[in-house]
């Protein structure tokens, strides 16, 4: 039986066809592979898998153009299991059926099969469980492949017999290597001075068949004298940063705004703010997120940014884009600078958790209104005392059901306006003491 899905090696083409420099520069063996130390390096899982001779099921996550085909290839190569590539986003039931028939053939005559599988998170939860059943039984060696978070979009199951492997960004040293690999393949070197070498890495953004295509187009050029940054920029486009704006890289962003604001960084905050906008997200998302960040982390420390945060929302949208971001980054300096508390948020959790709890307990009869004889037969407003009419406008009585004790949800902060806040909050409470409420 031919094996149509075994695929060691891709199709041999003809000597003189064209292969992309990223194709070329393929590693032949994982000495060769370019990042990934925390991986490959000593200690590394991968490495640890290998010396141990027991390599298992595994889920590459990571960015685009960081090997994480290159590298199952490898593993298979190192392991000596047929090589069997599929990508989740052609394939469907049929597809997987003769590939683990395939595989188990293959089982029969003492061969394993690593199966590999491109954005493994595009199968559903059904398809994603029909690797199950051939991952225990020892039929295929799973390694899937994905840039998205693993924790949402695969299966327990999987994910329980599988270890997550963190691929990362290629970092400007591992570009730069792969630059002059590219020089020695091709005989040439990058007619580039070296600040604009740095400018090529840049455009890269961490992706190195991004940064492997980049070079050949600049080795393809024949120019006179090495380009300055200017005239590099002005011959090639810089790559678009990888943006999701439903996918992880959208919450890690949102994220590492909402934290530079809340840690007082405003200038950590407005490159958040400016890498989000960069990246494609509607501004009117961020405009919505830093109104909730002023109550969650500024709440009355100070009342303005609130205000601040609408007013600037209602400008953007009288203005629109590009004029109208100006006044959400005003918004975002703003609140990275305002004093900051959560003591209204910490209330209001502590009082709804009191909610759920308490059940339904009803007011106490005293503050309840009676506008029928028989609701004032029953004691509804016996013995409220109207405020306005006590000393210093404050009666002290007790607001919370019958029986319950009071607690003490807010707690203002000494910071910005909730200072003021703590003493007012202190000086009834020395009332309410005083007059036994």
């Amino acid at each position: 039986m031919q094996d149509l899905f075994a695929s060691t090696t891709p199709k041999t083409a003809p000597q003189d066809a064209p292969r992309p420099l990223a194709d070329r520069l393929r590693p032949a063996q994982l000495s060769d592979v370019v990042g990934q130390d925390q991986l490959l390096g000593d200690g590394g899982a991968l490495r640890t898998m290998l010396e141990s001779g027991s390599l298992g099921s595994v889920i590459f996550w990571g960015p685009p153009g960081v090997g994480k085909t290159t590298l199952a290839r490898l593993l298979a190569h190192e392991t000596d299991l047929t090589f069997v590539q599929i990508s989740a986003i052609f394939s469907g039931v049929p597809d997987l059926r003769k590939v683990f028939e395939a595989a188990k053939l293959r089982r029969t005559t003492g061969q394993g099969t690593l199966l590999f599988v491109d954005e493994i998170h595009r199968f559903n939860k059904a398809q994603q469980d029909s690797f199950l059943p051939h991952m225990e039984d020892g039929t295929i060696v799973l390694v899937g492949a994905t840039t998205e978070n693993p924790s949402f979009e695969l299966n327990s199951a999987i994910l329980s017999r599988a270890q997550v492997l963190v691929l990362e960004r290629l970092s400007a040293e591992d570009l730069h290597a792969l630059g002059a690999r590219a020089e020695a393949e091709l005989d040439r070197t990058l007619p580039l001075e070296e600040n604009a070498k740095a400018a090529l890495v840049e455009m890269a953004d961490g992706d190195g068949r991004a940064y492997l295509n980049l070079v050949e187009q600049v080795l393809a050029w024949n120019v006179d004298g090495p380009l300055t940054p200017e005239q590099l920029g002005q011959r090639l486009s810089r790559r678009a940063a990888q943006y999701d704006k439903s996918g992880d890289a959208h919450y890690n962003l949102i994220s590492a705004l909402h934290k530079s604001v809340r840690g007082s960084d405003p200038d950590a905050a407005l490159y958040w703010f400016a890498r989000m906008l960069t990246g494609g997200e509607d501004p009117r998302y961020l405009a919505r997120r830093i109104t909730r960040m002023a109550v969650e982390d500024i709440g009355l420390a100070d009342p303005q940014a609130q205000a601040i945060c609408l007013q600037s929302w209602e400008t953007y949208e009288r203005l629109g884009s590009p004029e109208g971001e100006l006044a959400l980054a005003q918004a975002v300096a703003y609140l990275a600078l305002a004093p900051k508390s959560n003591a209204a948020y910490v209330a209001y959790k502590a009082a709804m958790n009191a909610a759920k709890k308490t059940g339904s307990k009803p007011p106490p009869k005293h503050i309840l209104n009676a506008p029928t004889d028989l609701m004032a037969d029953q004691g509804y407003g016996a013995g409220y005392a109207y405020d306005h009419d006590a000393e210093d406008g404050f009666s002290g009585q007790n607001y919370f059901p019958d029986g319950m004790e009071r607690p003490g949800y807010y707690q203002p902060v000494e910071r910005g306006f909730e200072r003021d806040l703590r003493k007012r909050v202190d000086y009834f409470a020395k009332l309410r003491d005083k007059r036994g409420g």
